[in-house]
C-alpha cells in the first residue's frame, strides 16, 4: 500500500482528535458524575474493585458517560475491549465480535463486549448475545439512551444489572471544563486560554447536562476566540453565540422524555394550567413530535377529566385535527389550548376506575353466562329454548326505564363498578343513576307489568 493511503487512513493523532474525545478519563477516579453508583460503596464502584465483572446496561440521556464507564470497566478487568453500535453493526460485524471474544477466551482473557445503543438492536439481535453471556464468552455491557424496560428483551435484561447514570450536575460541568482547560496532555492546557465567569456559566447552562456538549462547545468557542495581548479571549458574546441555539434536555424516549411527560399529565390532573403550558412547552422546545402530545393530551381527556366534562375528548380531537390541518407552530397553539382546557376541567377518573375493576371482576367470576333473557333468539330453536324469554322492551316502560331489570350475569347482579364523582356533569349522572335505582328497589314491593318479549 502507498504511504499516502496509509496515512490518509491511519487512526488520527490526538491532536486531530475531538476535545471531547481526547478528555476521556483514563481512571476511574478522574470520572465525574454518577456519584450514586461510583462513590466509595456504591454498587458499581464496589464491584469493579472486588474485580466482580458482570453483565450490565448503562442507561442514561446522552454525554454521561457510558461509553468512557464501559471502557474504564474493561480497563480495570484487564479485560480485552471490543465495542460495536447497534446503528452500524450487522450480523457480519456481531459475529466477528463473537469470534474474536472466543479467541481471547481461548487465551485465558475475558472480553467486555460493549454495545452503544443497544436498543436500535431487534429482538432476535438481542437474543443472539445470551448463549455467550451464558458461557462466559462475554461480559456484555448494553449502553441506552431509552428505556431499557421498553426496549430490550426481559431475557436479556434478566442477565443484566441495570445502572442510571444521571445527567451532570453544574459543579460537575464547571470541574469538567477546567480540567479542559488545564490539562496541557489531552485538553487545552498549552494555550492562553481566558475565558470569563459569564462565558463559563453560558457554556455550562448550554451543555444542559452533557459533557459531551461542553467540550464540544468549549472546543469550538476556543477556535473562534479573539487573540489580545497574547491570550485567546473567550468572551460572554462569543460564548452568547457559540451556546445559542441549543436544544435543552429531552433525550427523545429516553429518561427524561418520560419524566417531562409524567409532570405534564400530573400537572393537568392537578389542575394546573401554568405548570401544564411549562411541561409542554418545554417537550416542543425539546424536539418532542407534537402529534405525539397530542395523542397524549387526548389520552388525558379520557383518563383524568372523563365524564365530568365530555367536551374535553371533543376539544382535544380538534385540536389534533387542526395540528394535521396547519402544522408548526400554528398547530401547537391549538394543542395548546387544550390541554390549558384539559387542566381547568372538573377531573373524573371514575370510567378508568370502573374499567379497572370491571377487568378484575371479569379475571375473578370467569366466563358468566349472558342471563337468558339478554340472549338473542333469532331462530325458532333459540326460541323454544327461552332464549330472549322474559325480556322487557325499555322503550315501552314508564319513561323508557325498565325498573327492577337485570343486565348482569345471575352470579354478580348486585355488582357495581362506576361510581360518578361529584365533579361537573357526572354530578347529574350520580343524581339519575340514584333516581333509577330507587325505582329499581321499589319494584319489589311492586307487581311488574310485563309488555312483551323483543330482542
Amino acid at each position: 500500500m502507498p504511504a499516502s493511503s496509509k496515512d490518509l487512513f491511519s487512526a488520527p493523532t490526538a491532536s486531530w482528535q475531538p476535545l471531547a474525545d481526547r478528555m476521556r478519563p483514563r481512571r476511574l477516579d478522574d470520572f465525574f458524575g454518577q456519584p450514586h453508583i461510583l462513590a466509595p460503596g456504591k454498587p458499581l464502584r464496589v464491584a469493579l474493585e472486588s474485580g466482580a465483572l458482570h453483565s450490565m446496561v448503562l442507561w442514561g440521556p446522552p454525554g454521561t458517560g457510558k461509553t468512557t464507564l464501559a471502557r474504564l470497566i474493561a480497563s480495570l478487568s484487564s479485560a480485552h475491549f471490543i465495542a460495536i453500535s447497534a446503528v452500524l453493526a450487522g450480523v457480519k460485524e456481531i459475529r466477528a465480535a463473537i469470534e474474536e471474544a472466543q479467541q481471547a477466551k481461548a487465551q485465558g482473557r475475558p472480553t467486555v463486549l460493549f454495545v452503544d445503543e443497544v436498543h436500535r438492536f431487534n429482538k432476535a439481535q438481542q437474543d443472539g448475545f445470551l448463549p455467550y453471556i451464558e458461557d462466559g464468552t462475554i461480559t456484555f455491557i448494553g449502553a441506552t439512551t431509552e428505556n431499557p424496560s421498553f426496549e430490550l428483551n426481559s431475557a436479556l435484561l434478566s442477565r443484566a444489572k441495570v445502572f442510571v447514570l444521571k445527567s451532570l450536575t453544574p459543579d460537575e460541568l464547571q470541574r469538567i471544563l477546567d480540567q479542559a482547560l488545564h490539562d496541557k496532555d489531552h485538553g487545552l492546557g498549552k494555550r492562553t486560554i481566558d475565558i470569563n465567569a459569564d462565558a463559563r456559566e453560558l457554556l455550562v447552562l448550554a451543555a444542559d447536562g452533557d459533557a459531551r456538549r461542553l467540550l464540544n462547545l468549549l472546543e469550538m468557542a476556543a477556535d473562534l476566540a479573539e487573540h489580545a495581548d497574547g491570550k485567546e479571549i473567550i468572551g460572554t458574546e462569543l460564548a452568547r453565540e457559540v451556546a445559542g441555539g441549543g436544544l435543552r434536555r429531552f433525550d427523545k424516549q429516553g429518561e427524561m422524555f418520560y419524566d417531562q411527560i409524567s409532570a405534564l399529565h400530573k400537572s393537568v390532573r392537578g389542575s394546573d394550567p401554568d405548570a401544564t403550558l411549562y411541561w409542554f412547552a418545554r417537550m416542543l422546545d425539546g424536539g418532542c413530535d407534537p402529534l405525539y402530545l397530542a395523542r397524549r393530551v387526548v389520552r388525558m381527556a379520557v383518563e383524568d377529566i372523563g365524564l365530568a366534562d365530555p367536551r374535553a375528548l371533543t376539544m382535544t380531537l380538534n385540536a389534533w385535527d387542526t395540528y394535521d390541518r396547519l402544522g408548526s407552530p400554528e398547530g401547537e397553539l391549538a394543542i395548546a389550548e387544550a390541554v390549558v382546557y384539559l387542566a381547568c376541567a372538573p377531573k373524573s377518573n371514575a370510567v378508568y376506575l370502573a374499567m379497572g375493576n370491571v377487568k378484575q371482576e371479569i379475571k375473578n367470576t370467569g366466563s358468566l353466562e349472558v342471563p337468558m333473557h339478554l340472549r338473542n333468539a333469532p331462530t325458532k330453536l333459540m326460541k323454544e329454548l327461552g332464549y330472549g324469554k322474559g325480556y322487557r322492551y325499555a322503550h315501552d316502560e314508564p319513561d323508557a326505564y325498565a325498573a327492577g331489570e337485570t343486565y348482569l350475569p345471575a352470579e354478580i347482579k348486585d355488582a357495581r363498578f362506576y361510581v360518578p364523582t361529584q365533579f361537573g356533569l357526572e354530578q347529574r349522572i350520580a343524581e339519575k343513576l340514584a333516581e333509577l335505582r330507587a325505582r329499581d328497589r321499589d319494584t319489589k314491593t311492586c307487581p311488574i307489568n310485563k309488555k312483551h318479549d323483543q330482542t
